[in-house]
Formats: C-alpha cells, structure tokens, sequence
C-alpha cells in the first residue's frame, strides 16, 4: 500500500483527533488538573495569571502547551511551505470576539475541548456545554449565509508574521527559567501540571498535527451543519473515543478511581445549566464568526496569520478581565457578575453579526 495512501487527510484527521485524545487524558495522569488534560482557554487564563494579568492564585502558570502548539504549527507550517504572514481582517471587532469567547468559555469553565474532556471523565456538563457549542455555531451559520464577513486578510512583510510565534518562544523560555515576576499556584489548578518537557514535546506534536489537518472544535460543528461536510468533525470524534478509551484503560472509572459519572462534584467544574449552556452558546458564536476555536487561532497563529494573534491577545485579556471582575465562575458556582457579561457578549456578537455582512 503506497504511503500517500496511507496519509489521506481523512485517515490523518482521525490518526490526529486519537493522538491528542490519548494525550489529553494521559496529561492528567502526568499531572495536570483531573478532566483538564488539555483546556486552551484555561490555559491561557492560567498564563495570563502567571503573567500578573489577573491574581487569581489558584490559576496562575505558564502553560507551556500552549507555546509548544504555536510552535509546532509554525514548524509544521514552514515544512511544508504554508507559512504565509496575513493580516487587516477586522484586528479590534477579533480582539472583542476573543475576549467575550473567554468570558462565554470561563462561565462553563472550559472551551469545546474540556468539554469533550469532562463528558470524557464522566462530567455531563459536558453535555449541556456541546449543545451550547452546537447552538452557537448555528447562530453563527445563520449569519454566514446571509454574508457575514469579517474583512478580507491582506500579505504582510514575513517579520509581523513571526511575532507571535516569537512571544510563544520567549513565553516558553520564561517557564524553562522563570524570573521573579512570574507568578505560579502553589494550590489549586494552576499548582497540577505535568512535567514541562511532557507539556512542550504533546503541544509540539499536537500543533504539527493540527496544523496538517485544520483541525478545529468549533469548525467541525460548524461545517457539518452549513455544507454536511464531516471532514473537520471526525477528528472531534475521534478525540473524544481517544480520550474516553484511555480513561477507562488508566482505570480512572473504577472504584475508588478519578471519575465518576454525573453532573455533580465534578473537578474544576460547576453545573448550572443554564448558564454553562448560554456560555457555551456565546462561545460557539464567537469562534464561529472569528473562523475558529482558540485551538485554532493559536494554529493559525503559527502560519503567520496576525489576525489570529490578535484573537489571542483578545483571549488572553478576556481571562484577565474575567477573573478581575468576577465574572469567572468556580466549583462554588457561577461568578457573580458572569450572566450579565454573557448577555453582554451574545449581544455584541449579534450585532457583529447583523450589521458586518456584505450587501
């Protein structure tokens, strides 16, 4: 059998969506927080902890997954000649929608992966926050037939496109030698974390793998529904057995194991409904109208795309602003401030959505 046959993108998808299932739980073995293996926007709310945007103590350390998925895509991206530096689509309506996505992902305490992660561990939040997901990118649909478009991304000179991937450099050299400022946890999420050279060698391959595949949490969704294309979707479903196969092979469903099977007492979680699915509602909306989910982004980021990294920067001062004005929720339930700043973003994104379409 010839090897092209082999890497058809349909079998690297499901090769790759396996990979970072298996990953994601066997992260939590390793030791980062239970049914968290792999979270993107807690771990960028923990890096903007450990970077002082925020004093939550408990969330407060340099992921360096993150850095390692950036990194590998812009590997990947270079390898193959898919590196191309882009920018000029809408830089501050992306930033808003990056920073109310976070807000919309902190209320449900997750992003469209930790959700998987969690119904994956026996959380059936994660159930309420798919259909959140679900509902969100079929709001986003909705807009994208009627011509919703963010502006088109023009070429940019090379060294714009390797700043952010420079900043994950440097992000990463600041966790392998941390100066005095840094903040880490010594309690809570942000003090469980697997052993750095694990954390970097999984974010460089599952950033190689999802930048070979355009792997995306929200996309799949969103594209099984708008062309009843299942590309983008059998890497979702293939992460998912991934990770749930690899939880059952650790024994974590056993007695007296890591999970068990319920909405409530959970790790890192809370199980108001209705606000994990309005959350998750905004999040998918967000990630639909900004063209992905922040996996993602922080891909796209990597191949030189600079609207992608202002998405980040939105992200990362969205988890800032959210647990500065205790909109975060907690395992004590949801923030005090979080509905009405949910509301707030489903408001700003609807209009985004009403009013940037094309005549």
């Amino acid at each position: 059998m010839k090897l092209a046959h082999l890497v058809r993108p349909e079998r690297l998808i499901i090769f790759a969506g396996l990979i970072f299932g298996i990953s994601a739980s066997l992260l939590t073995k390793w030791g980062n927080p239970p049914n968290m293996g792999i979270c993107v926007a807690c771990f960028y709310r923990d890096i903007a902890g450990a970077l002082g945007l925020h004093h939550a103590s408990v969330v407060q350390y340099l992921r360096p997954e993150i850095p390692g998925f950036m990194l590998g895509a812009f590997t990947s991206a270079y390898a193959f000649g898919e590196f191309r530096a882009r920018g000029g689509s809408s830089p501050l309506v992306r930033f808003l929608l990056g920073a109310f996505f976070m807000i919309g992902a902190l209320v449900f305490l997750g992003c469209p992966i930790r959700a998987l992660i969690r119904l994956a561990g026996g959380d059936l939040n994660g159930i309420t926050a798919l259909a959140g997901v679900v509902a969100g990118a079929a709001i986003g649909i909705f807009f994208l037939r009627r011509g919703f478009n963010l502006g088109r991304s023009v070429k940019v000179l090379t060294a714009a496109g390797w700043l952010m991937p420079l900043c994950m450099f440097g992000l990463l050299l600041l966790a392998i030698f941390p100066p005095s400022f840094i903040s880490f946890s010594e309690e809570g999420p942000g003090s469980m974390h697997a052993a750095l050279w694990i954390s970097v060698l999984v974010g460089l391959l599952v950033g190689f793998l999802a930048q070979r595949t355009r792997m995306c949490f929200v996309g799949g969704w969103r594209d099984l529904i708008l062309v009843k294309d299942a590309y983008l979707f059998t890497g979702i479903a293939a992460f998912f057995i991934g990770a749930l196969v690899t939880n059952f092979a650790l024994g974590n469903f056993a007695a007296g194991g890591l999970y068990h099977w319920g909405f409530v007492g959970q790790p890192v979680a809370q199980d108001n409904h209705l606000w994990n699915f309005l959350g998750m509602v905004l999040a998918g909306l967000a990630a639909t109208l900004l063209g992905g989910c922040p996996l993602r982004q922080t891909i796209l980021a990597g191949e030189g795309d600079t609207d992608a990294a202002v998405t980040i920067l939105g992200l990362t001062v969205g988890a800032g602003f959210a647990h500065n004005f205790l909109l975060a929720s907690s395992p004590k339930g949801v923030g005090e401030f979080g509905p009405a700043a949910v509301l707030i973003g489903l408001a700003f994104c609807l209009a985004t959505g009403f009013l940037m379409r094309e005549k």
